[in-house]
């Protein structure tokens, strides 16, 4: 029997077809066993984030009873303990619900009782508990979204794996406390790692009002403003500290992100800190436009490449974010693109 030549084209593009849609059903089946890797270890992430929280919660509880016996506090105290316990024991279903009640009990807490530390403990695991629960929805928002398409759904490509699901709890907002030390509650701040025609990234010195004798560097950067977008607060800082005059569009990012809960002039800051790269030609820095406390806080700048960086860290002036020297090649590639990465966790 023979073929002709219109048949044996037809056949070939048929099998081109199935052999694409086998490709394609095979590095679907891939991503998806990725993401659910990623959702499964986003989870224990959570899990171990809420755990510590609930740690911290029945410390705060014993702080709470203290030797004065005061029948409220006694109550409030056994209610935020037995709250714990629950949220160590509760089961995935439940587990939201009693969460949510335990922020309510946390959140009825007079901070200004407790010892600073234990206040700094319980922001920092509340930041840990902020941090886990968004990386985690982000892992099964990417999940559900390649999961839930038709071809995926009818070649059932995500085999037996049950779906993800999000886990929404409330954040605690913390008032200050009388005894000064306030306690904010996420404090978004938009930073730029700037670097010049040479590789180098431009680093501000600074230290606490409180602690002048201790300095530490970071990148330029500052807060956003209410109605202000992460990019035109980044311009913003970037021109009222170094009197540079960024393009919004010309930032490539966010790249990095990092939760930091620090004390800073008699406060606990809790700040999420979105960054930013950019490049620009080598210029002498002169600030623009510094608000009071930073006028008593930034005392210098430099220009510096990784190895200042390693050098300044063994001198005991700690670099922030940590490991910039190695984070440094990353955030140049990026400079120097022309598309935005997908923004990342740091330290």
């Amino acid at each position: 029997m023979t073929f002709s030549a219109t048949t044996v084209l037809v056949l070939a593009l048929i099998a081109a077809v199935v052999v694409a849609i086998g490709l394609w059903a095979y590095s679907t089946a891939n991503r998806l066993d990725r993401l659910h890797v990623r959702s499964d270890q986003s989870w224990q992430a959570l899990d171990a984030a809420l755990a510590r929280r609930a740690v911290v919660a029945r410390s705060v509880a014993m702080a709470i009873a203290g030797p004065v016996s005061d029948p409220a506090l006694s109550e409030q105290a056994g209610q935020l303990a037995a709250l714990a316990d629950r949220a160590e024991r509760a089961g995935r279903a439940e587990r939201e619900t009693v969460e949510n009640r335990l922020s309510t009990a946390l959140s009825a807490v007079d901070i200004g009782t407790l010892r600073p530390q234990l206040v700094a403990e319980l922001a920092d695991a509340e930041a840990r508990v902020l941090i886990a629960r968004r990386f985690h929805n982000d892992a099964v928002r990417d999940t559900l979204a390649l999961r839930t398409r038709r071809p995926v759904r009818v070649l059932h490509l995500g085999g037996t794996a049950p779906l993800p699901s999000y886990f929404e709890i409330t954040e605690r907002a913390t008032p200050a406390a009388s005894t000064g030390l306030a306690v904010d509650t996420i404090r978004t701040t938009a930073r730029v790692v700037l670097f010049d025609e040479n590789d180098r990234t431009l680093l501000m010195r600074g230290n606490d009002p409180k602690t002048p004798q201790v300095s530490f560097w970071f990148t330029v950067g500052g807060g956003v403003e209410p109605g202000e977008s992460l990019r035109a607060a980044a311009v913003r800082e970037l021109y009222e500290e170094t009197g540079y005059r960024g393009d919004p569009a010309a930032l490539r990012g966010p790249i990095w992100r990092r939760v930091a809960v620090f004390p800073f002039n008699g406060e606990l800051i809790r700040s999420e800190e979105l960054f930013f790269a950019l490049r620009v030609r080598g210029f002498d820095p002169q600030p623009a436009n510094l608000t009071a406390i930073e006028r008593r806080s930034i005392t210098g700048h430099r220009w510096c490449t990784a190895a200042d960086i390693v050098t300044l860290d063994r001198s005991g002036e700690t670099v922030y974010p940590y490991h910039l020297d190695e984070l440094l090649a990353e955030a140049a590639q990026a400079a120097s693109g022309t598309g935005d990465p997908e923004v990342r966790s740091i330290r």
